[in-house]
């Protein structure tokens, strides 16, 4: 047994529906034209999907930069522009593989930076970027999480745990050995623990 649940529709989408049925030759029940669309709309989801998968995810690494598959090159050149297309691991310009530097003097005839020559459309993307913009965005985003990752931790004023002192570094043993041609340099053996937390 089928359930139904109402859905609101704007009235000039409804009447375009209704008149685009009017003119086929098809189905002209509206429930059934609205089924349709929806079920093909979630199958075109399914199939191509906007965000990446993380259990079959494919793209081209360039530098610190992640192309997913999906994701459109542009270039622009004596007047018009050039595509190309990350397929898999790869990005494929005119049935070849090619890399971005390739791609950029592909047209130039001349030497180009790749990151100032290219523009790039990722998969959700509603608009093309410069390629060394979106080095800048992952970099300053990088910056960000090592910064939280070594800001320093504080610590609770308690000095119940805290030895009174700390304890004296070891002299180092700087005798010559003979394996070992070179002057010693080190005076003494610090171990990373006991300068860590001072």
């Amino acid at each position: 047994m089928f359930t139904t649940v109402s859905v609101q529709l704007p009235t000039h989408i409804l009447l375009e529906l209704i008149q685009r049925l009017e003119r086929s030759s098809g189905s002209k029940d509206v429930s059934a034209a609205i089924a349709s669309a929806v079920e093909l709309w979630l199958t075109d989801q399914k199939q191509f999907p906007k965000k990446a998968d993380p259990d079959g995810l494919h793209g081209y690494q360039w530098k610190c930069l992640f192309l997913p598959e999906g994701t459109v090159l542009r270039s622009w050149s004596y007047g018009e522009h050039n595509y190309a297309r990350v397929e898999g691991d790869h990005i494929i310009h005119n049935g070849r593989e090619v890399s971005p530097n390739q791609f950029a003097r592909a047209f130039a005839r001349s030497n180009r930076n790749a990151w100032d020559d290219l523009f790039i459309r990722r998969p959700g993307d509603k608009q093309f970027k410069l390629a060394s913009i979106l080095r800048k965005e992952v970099l300053r985003a990088q910056s960000e999480v090592n910064k939280a990752l070594t800001k320093p931790i504080a610590v609770p004023a308690s000095t119940e745990n805290v030895p009174a002192t700390t304890p004296p570094t070891e002299k180092r043993d700087t005798s010559q050995r003979e394996d070992w041609t070179l002057p010693e340099r080190r005076k003494w053996r610090i171990r990373l623990e006991d300068i860590a937390f001072d």
